[in-house]
């Protein structure tokens, strides 16, 4: 369920008033400025996922509370710009039948393969189906972060802070992109090409309604992709070796297709296709396969590779 943008993820850096549970953090809002005759009736009409019924007995629970952890109830009267914390919760979940392998861990950092399928945190209808809940769950560490993303169609090497004080350093060398990323990728044959060569475009979020897409348009490129033929499989399908010198939303996606050499079992591109659900029988055959960096801590190099494989399926 959403809050029209106003609900987020608990912040390791302040106060907390309701625990991890079952590896998921509770979630918060700050109630907007307007008038409502109870804090019930205001959650009723914004969150028409859930009954009143159900409110009632998240109450009785005690999974509403304030920023002080002061439980709420159906009589609490509505305070305008007060941060209100609860559980998310969804439907049962469809189990992801593939499991995430812990490539390291230190004081710092946890690294991991993440397996195709697997949203690495909560979103949309995700939620204990993620990453970043199955790690919180099984190794008990609630401080838990990512300190970068993977889609969720993607599998392969995602880095997670372990440590709150050390985070932000991590956090701002992955946002300079102080590291280097390579990716491998099972595409259409692009006969002819000479490699390697880079790809240039300029990119840009998808129409209104295909927000969820990304599209390239004229003007000067803002997305660069270094692309290599590491093995010529088939008639069919080419092994790529994939190195994107900028970040920019499905950029590997789009550019193969824009040369057209889509991505074997992409449903976004070149043509965005209806939603597979929970058919987890052709995963995107893409992997981020290393990520390596100099250490920000320590100014030694670092390099952690994913042990998957990319196979047509």
């Amino acid at each position: 369920m959403g809050a029209k943008g106003w609900n987020k993820q608990a912040q390791d850096n302040a106060f907390v008033p309701l625990p991890v549970r079952d590896g998921v953090a509770p979630s918060y809002l700050w109630l907007p400025d307007e008038a409502w005759p109870s804090l019930l009736a205001f959650l009723v009409e914004r969150f028409p996922m859930v009954s009143h019924d159900d409110w009632l007995d998240r109450m009785a629970r005690g999974e509403v509370v304030d920023g002080k952890g002061t439980r709420l109830t159906p009589d609490t009267p509505y305070r305008k710009q007060m941060r209100l914390w609860y559980y998310r919760e969804l439907p049962p979940e469809t189990p992801v039948p593939f499991t995430e392998t812990v490539l390291h861990r230190d004081e710092h950092l946890l690294v991991v393969d993440k397996p195709h399928f697997l949203p690495v945190i909560p979103t949309g209808r995700f939620l204990k189906e993620t990453l970043l809940v199955r790690l919180k769950r099984d190794y008990e560490l609630p401080h838990l972060t990512p300190i970068h993303r993977l889609d969720r169609e993607t599998a392969g090497v995602v880095v997670f802070s372990l440590n709150p004080a050390t985070r932000g350093i991590y956090q701002s060398m992955f946002q300079k992109r102080q590291m280097s990323k390579v990716y491998e990728a099972l595409a259409a044959p692009l006969p002819g090409r000479t490699f390697p060569f880079t790809y240039r475009s300029r990119m840009v979020d998808g129409e209104e309604d295909r927000f969820f897409i990304s599209r390239e348009v004229e003007g000067e490129p803002n997305s660069e992709t270094e692309i290599d033929v590491l093995e010529r499989r088939s008639a069919a399908a080419w092994l790529y070796r994939l190195a994107p010198h900028t970040g920019r939303k499905h950029q590997l996606r789009l550019h193969m297709a824009s040369l057209g050499a889509p991505i074997l079992n992409d449903a976004f591109y070149p043509v965005a296709l209806p939603c597979k659900g929970d058919d987890f029988r052709h995963p995107l055959q893409l992997l981020a396969r290393t990520l390596s960096f100099t250490d920000p801590l320590t100014n030694e190099p670092r390099s952690f590779t994913s042990l998957r494989t990319l196979r047509v399926r």
